[in-house]
């Protein structure tokens, strides 16, 4: 079978759904929507990962590995076996975009980026090499980042830029015509998880049993809009396996900090969900929507509305937002 020369195994385009999620770091596929995609997998949905970066720049948060002398002298490979690991546990197939992390700047004024980095690379290099993978990859859904980044590291940034750039160009023949046949994914999905809702859910959960909250400080100084969650996926029997993948980014993930301060029963009776904002769509996105593929019918026809050109969106909610 073909292989992708940045792309960990082999890509046999079958008849089946199709979802590809986009990120800026190894870690974030793990801590944004990793039940919903180990749950469509279980579904025997093909799904990709696609990291934009190998996140070289990333700190080492978990405290007991901050003096590591194998880590501190390849960061870059450890990060590309934390990955691996944290892909074989999720099931799904991975991509690097293969672009270089921008860092996440800090200071009064914020110091220059780093030059050659994902944030500063050219939009059309970026964005044809997203363009390739879709092609190639041919999801029916995309998931990725909203306008904002989720929070505002320029990686996040440039990877919501890159994705709806890329989610519009992958259809058109006249665009990047040497990056792969045409090919049209339906949907585009913004991950949503650090909802208000959630969070106060979860908190008034712990406090109601006695239990101290790690959420009070941030509800307190809570300052975020509320964004529109169209899309509930019900993915609580995942969890488990959500967090496992988080805790295989052992440089990024620290065991007993605030992600993993709530028992995993409290969240999959007080919040079983993971959130998305439809963000574009060319079949309606449905009150209550509960699936990213509701409204695709099977895969075959969803594969035969993505390839018969034409198509129109009917839902777009999108926001500009530039590099």
């Amino acid at each position: 079978m073909p292989m992708h020369p940045e792309t960990e195994g082999p890509f046999p385009v079958t008849e089946r759904l199709r979802l590809m999620c986009v990120h800026a770091h190894p870690d974030d596929e793990s801590s944004k929507g990793a039940a919903t995609m180990a749950k469509y997998v279980a579904a025997g949905v093909e799904v990709l990962v696609v990291s934009c970066t190998g996140g070289e720049r990333g700190d080492i948060l978990n405290p007991e590995l901050q003096d590591d002398p194998h880590i501190l002298r390849d960061l870059a490979q450890v990060r590309r076996d934390e990955m691996a690991a944290a892909q074989a546990i999720l099931g799904v197939q991975h991509s690097w975009l293969g672009f270089v992390d921008s860092g996440l700047p800090e200071g009064d004024p914020l110091p220059p980026l780093p030059e050659g980095c994902f944030a500063l690379e050219p939009l059309e290099v970026t964005i044809e090499a997203l363009v390739r993978e879709i092609r190639r990859f041919r999801p029916h859904v995309m998931t990725t980042y909203d306008e904002n980044g989720g929070y505002p590291h320029p990686d996040h940034i440039m990877c919501h830029v890159v994705s709806v750039a890329a989610f519009d160009a992958a259809g058109d023949p006249a665009a990047y015509p040497h990056a792969g046949e045409p090919w049209q994914p339906l949907k585009l999905y913004y991950n949503g998880g650090f909802t208000k809702a959630r969070i106060q859910a979860l908190h008034d959960a712990l406090v109601a049993m006695g239990e101290e909250s790690p959420y009070a400080e941030w509800l307190a100084g809570w300052e975020r809009p509320d964004r529109a969650v169209t899309t509930r996926i019900h993915a609580a029997d995942y969890y488990d396996v959500r967090d496992r993948a988080l805790l295989a980014h052992r440089t990024q993930i620290d065991p007993n900090g605030t992600w993993f301060k709530v028992p995993r029963d409290v969240q999959q009776r007080e919040w079983p969900y993971e959130d998305y904002e439809a963000a574009a769509s060319f079949v309606p996105i449905a009150e209550g929507e509960d699936d990213l593929f509701a409204g695709l019918g099977s895969a075959e026809k969803a594969t035969a509305t993505a390839s018969s050109g034409g198509l129109h969106l009917v839902h777009d909610t999108r926001v500009e937002r530039s590099a």
